[in-house]
């Protein structure tokens, strides 16, 4: 725990505390070597996607924050680093810094970092710095998914061997208009990094140094605060290096993409669930007892399974879940008394509100009799992924509805907790672009 005696300043009670920094990046900075180095976010990266991103240059970030010398984890983001993963990822940082793989900066800055996903969708921008972790008490980075004590210690341990912030979190803060003029005037001419993802996604980032720039944007983001997006694991691995190692410099932040609620801001995605071992005739046995269940028509005849759950997602007239082994597809709605007594009733009311709360608990627990951990349950990013692991797991995927960013603020300002892995706020900033080092 940081103590009175510590000379670094607090961070605010009430607001963002963003801090330039010098950043660690890539000596090579052209699109297509940036493209290869890069990853997307750990918690992203199957073992499959592991091999194929370390077999595309010997320097790729994921070297890193996924060390091989770790078992990869059957579902992405599960591994989390052990005490020899972590030793082996900081050798290999050592070693590329001693061969200028990396280079550091000479002077603090901010990043302007503006994510342009395809086909006209509206581009997400935000600013990468090194955010101030908040004392006991504040509202200035506010959670809303509960975290796995293993995962938070793997990457504490990594955090801690490195000694380098290796990917950024992702906040959302409240919209302020001076941010706003800032990011405007300061997103011009060529950035300093730029390349094109595979999902093609253009991530275009500036580096800022002028002081009076970052003078009026610190300033600005104090009257602001946010919840976290994207990164409760190392946000929470963050905070306990801070209280294991208070003298280490730089230990009491947290680099991270602050980005606007709304307008210019993230969209939500839904993040799947897939119960194992469990078949779809047992599944819907169960669930009929507190749920009325349609039988949905059959896609096993050349349909396409994906397309149908799409259609279903893409409609907000539509309630309930989905749940599916592959062949069969089946719409759980209607929930009984019984089911939704199973929710917490002194939880507030925008907690106990949402659709991954009733699955947990009506659903996964009351009726599948299922505990909410790694082997019980499995998490899928996307649909395809889910159905593809039920087939394979000989289970039933559990499809879910996003809740919108306003619910997701609205949970975080009650002080509640979404079950773990809830929402998956895209676009993502991309792996291995931007590093902090902790000193300074």
């Amino acid at each position: 725990m940081i103590t009175s005696s510590d000379s670094r300043a607090p961070s605010s009670a009430t607001g963002l505390e963003v801090r330039p920094f010098r950043a660690l990046t890539y000596r090579r900075r052209d699109p297509e070597h940036l493209a290869r180095v890069s990853s997307p976010a750990y918690d992203l990266v199957s073992p499959t996607g592991r091999a194929r991103l370390a077999d595309a240059d010997p320097h790729n970030i994921v070297r890193l924050i996924l060390p091989l010398v770790d078992r990869p984890a059957a579902e992405p983001g599960g591994t989390a680093p052990s005490p020899r993963g972590a030793e082996s990822a900081a050798r290999t940082l050592a070693r590329w810094l001693d061969e200028s793989v990396l280079e550091r900066d000479d002077v603090p800055a901010l990043w302007l970092y503006e994510l342009r996903p395809p086909h006209g969708t509206p581009a997400t921008i935000g600013w990468i710095g090194a955010v101030a972790l908040p004392p006991p008490g504040s509202t200035a980075v506010l959670p809303h998914e509960d975290t796995y004590p293993v995962a938070v210690e793997g990457r504490r341990a990594l955090l801690a061997a490195t000694a380098t912030d290796l990917e950024p979190i992702v906040l959302a803060h409240d919209p302020e208009p001076v941010v706003a003029e800032l990011t405007d005037r300061s997103r011009q001419g060529a950035p300093t990094l730029l390349l094109r993802d595979t999902e093609a996604v253009e991530h275009r980032l500036w580096r800022v140094t002028d002081p009076d720039v970052l003078a009026a944007l610190t300033e600005a983001m104090s009257r602001t605060d946010a919840v976290i997006a994207d990164g409760h694991h190392r946000f929470a691995a963050a905070r306990h290096n801070s209280h294991r190692q208070p003298a280490v410099d730089g230990s009491d932040a947290v680099l991270a993409l602050v980005t606007p609620m709304g307008a210019g801001g993230l969209r939500v995605d839904p993040i799947h669930r897939v119960v194992p071992d469990l078949t779809i005739d047992a599944a819907v046995e169960a669930a009929s007892a507190g749920f009325r269940v349609t039988e949905l028509p059959p896609v096993s005849d050349g349909g396409d399974i994906g397309a149908a759950v799409r259609r279903w997602l893409g409609d907000g007239g539509k309630s309930g879940f989905l749940i599916t082994d592959g062949r069969r597809l089946v719409r759980l709605d209607d929930p009984t008394d019984a089911v939704r007594a199973a929710v917490p009733p002194e939880a507030p009311a925008a907690w106990r509100g949402l659709d991954v709360v009733l699955a947990h608990h009506g659903l996964l627990d009351l009726l599948w009799h299922r505990s909410d951990d790694a082997e019980s349950v499995l998490i899928a990013h996307t649909v395809e992924q889910a159905v593809a692991t039920a087939v394979e797991r000989g289970g039933v995927a559990l499809l879910l509805r996003a809740p919108s960013p306003a619910d997701v603020a609205a949970v975080a300002r009650a002080g509640a907790r979404m079950p773990r892995k809830s929402t998956l706020f895209l676009p993502k900033p991309r792996t291995g672009l931007v590093l902090r080092p902790l000193a300074d």
